[in-house]
């Protein structure tokens, strides 16, 4: 007998990917890739050409789409986005997330919502459309997500649509504690309160598709990675992607006043506290842009460096940053000697200041009391060898690197064969290590981290 094989779905920041995959095993039978436009916003028919362009789903059992989170589709009344998405890297309404923030206090949001507004989040991009353009604003008759809208697409557009709880808790508008959207907070946001979608549960189903295959809730992007992985207590996902992720799986729910730890839920019916990063991977690609060279150049030069860089300190906020929440800050490199100025401690400092960037939000979960036992280190950048020789001494952690697989997409396909089955838990399937680190307790490692933290408060005073 033929096992039944489903579908997951990855739309990113820069590509759409699609996994075929054994709904028994979880052995993945194949992968499609197509990519995105870059910038911080877009046409949402630019995913839909991607995900077209690429497979039909003609041959599955179930779907499931796992997407970036935040970004808000604003839609008229038929069906027709009023403005570009804007993506959750668009830093565009920092003001409107500072009046949000200000207009009920830190200490409610995270109590109330589980969040508190910074520039990513859909609440305060939809301030932003109220107030620079209220003639847009005026025609929006329907606000989705990212993986709102695929899901709502592969279903043929129906009148209702539908997302998770995983995806709804990055919004703004929707109470985690509460488990239901807060049209209060929307009208204070917006003016008013559009349609939204009805939030499913975490096995629940969204229709089918045009070629009959079932339609799963779909989920965020870092709850599918979490999903994908089949995260267990004591365990965090450190993703060095587009952007950075720290997120870890918690029975707890989470309040942090200060904004830092986003208190999102997950795609099981659990929390999923989270720390994002602006600057990840593409500071490794845009110093070896400056330098001159590939990339597996760039992480031969990075491995020759002196551990620490020969003094350099390199603080990695090229396009702003999100943790710590400065929008309009910049890049700063300090230490600069004739003596250590090399290419090799260019990029070694390059290294350091992305994992110290990381590290800083390793140490905000960790004073929320969630256990950092093991990093389960995933993403584009985790294929750097300099990046995973020096993660374990700057994390002070064991460093897991999972075998190389697209985990969003991988997710996404186990929500559909747990929505496919009907079963109360989601399947089990195994999971492969490629290799592991430990820590030394090396002492260049504390001078890394001291150093870093030192020019970040000189810096910017925080």
């Amino acid at each position: 007998m033929t096992r039944p094989v489903v579908a997951g779905i990855d739309s990113s920041t820069q590509s759409t990917k699609v996994l075929h995959v054994d709904a028994e095993t979880g052995e993945i039978l194949s992968k499609t890739s197509a990519p995105h436009p870059d910038g911080t916003s877009i046409d949402p028919e630019f995913w839909w050409q991607a995900l077209q362009s690429q497979d039909r789903l003609e041959n599955v059992a179930a779907v499931s789409v796992s997407a970036q989170q935040h970004g808000m589709v604003a839609l008229d009344s038929s069906g027709q986005p009023v403005h570009e998405a804007l993506l959750w890297n668009d830093t565009r309404s920092s003001a409107q997330a500072r009046r949000l923030k200000e207009a009920l206090g830190p200490e409610a949001w995270a109590r109330e919502i589980g969040i508190v507004p910074v520039p990513s989040f859909t609440v305060t991009k939809l301030a932003w459309l109220a107030e620079n353009h209220p003639e847009l604003a005026d025609r929006v008759h329907q606000v989705l997500l990212p993986h709102d809208w695929l899901t709502w697409r592969l279903a043929g557009r129906p009148e209702e649509a539908t997302t998770d709880r995983s995806d709804a808790s990055g919004t703004g508008y929707y109470s985690v504690p509460e488990g239901r959207y807060r049209k209060d907070i929307l009208e204070l946001a917006f003016g008013r309160s559009p349609l939204l979608p009805r939030v499913l549960d975490p096995n629940g189903t969204a229709g089918e598709t045009g070629a009959g295959a079932l339609l799963a809730a779909g989920c965020g992007d870092n709850a599918g990675a979490a999903l994908g992985l089949g995260l267990t207590a004591g365990e965090v996902v450190v993703s060095i992607g587009t952007s950075g992720t720290v997120f870890a799986p918690s029975a707890a729910r989470i309040q942090d006043p200060s904004g830092a730890v986003a208190g999102f839920a997950d795609a099981t019916g659990n929390n999923l506290p989270l720390l994002a990063t602006i600057n990840a991977a593409r500071t490794l690609a845009a110093s070896a842009g400056l330098l001159n060279v590939d990339l597996d150049e760039f992480d031969e030069l990075a491995s020759a460096g002196a551990p620490d860089a020969g003094g350099l300190t390199f603080i990695p906020y090229l396009d702003g940053e999100r943790t710590p929440d400065l929008p309009h800050a910049t890049g700063t490199m300090t230490g600069l000697t004739r003596a250590n100025l090399t290419a090799e401690n260019l990029a070694r400092a390059s290294v350091l200041g992305l994992l110290c960037t990381l590290s800083d939000a390793l140490d905000r979960l960790r004073a929320q009391g969630v256990a950092c036992e093991r990093i389960m280190l995933i993403g584009g950048g985790s294929m750097s060898r300099s990046v995973r020789r020096a993660a374990a001494e700057i994390f002070n952690a064991e460093v897991v690197i999972p075998a190389p697989a697209e985990y969003v997409a991988l997710g996404a396909a186990r929500q559909a064969a747990w929505a496919l089955s009907g079963a109360a838990e989601p399947p089990t399937w195994s999971r492969s290590t490629e290799e592991t680190h430990e820590p030394t307790g090396a002492s260049w490692a504390a001078e890394v981290r001291g150093r870093f933290t030192a020019s970040r408060i000189a810096a910017y005073g925080l």
